[in-house]
């Protein structure tokens, strides 16, 4: 039963950060106005297929949870690879993708205005970190966070051995 309740705890603690680090990255666009790039819109991708799997473990029995923790783990790694990937494009330690950038808004009417917005409208771009905080930008910060709940989702998935008890196959 513990361990039941360990594997459901660990779910949704994972759902929880998921569901928390994609709100964070809400706030920053559209409460703070920082407009994501192609690449920061990718790295949200894990978190909306990490949560919902994580809220599900947290309901089955521990074989299934387990293995949707496990999911979500490789899931969340990934997310972790995106998120190094581009703080490095970041700090000019690899190219970005060049199809990277873009803008926010509606399109132009007509040609004049189309004109105007080349003057003016300046595409996201991926290798230009937005903000930082202790060194990080926002993608180095979803690497770390990702790689976090990625390796706490393997550990609760059971990929190491309960520490308590006999192994008992099946449970």
């Amino acid at each position: 039963m513990t361990r039941l309740l360990t594997l459901r705890s660990a779910a949704l603690a994972v759902a929880l950060g998921a569901a928390l680090t994609v709100g964070g990255a809400l706030v920053f666009e559209h409460g703070l106005g920082y407009v994501p790039c192609k690449l920061c819109l990718t790295e949200r991708v894990p978190y909306y297929l990490a949560a919902p799997l994580a809220l599900a473990a947290a309901l089955l029995p521990p074989r299934p949870a387990r293995f949707l923790l496990g999911l979500v783990a490789l899931i969340l790694i990934y997310g972790a690879g995106l998120g190094v990937y581009h703080a490095g494009a970041e700090w000019g330690f690899w190219p970005g993708p060049n199809d990277c950038g873009g803008g926010s808004g509606a399109g132009p009417a007509d040609v004049a205005d189309f004109l105007k917005n080349l003057e003016t409208v300046r595409p996201v771009d991926c290798t230009a970190a937005a903000w930082r905080f202790l060194g990080l930008s926002l993608a180095g910060w979803n690497a770390v966070i990702a790689a976090a709940l990625g390796l706490f989702a393997a550990a609760a998935a059971g990929l190491a051995q309960p520490s308590s008890g006999p192994h008992q196959p099946g449970r």
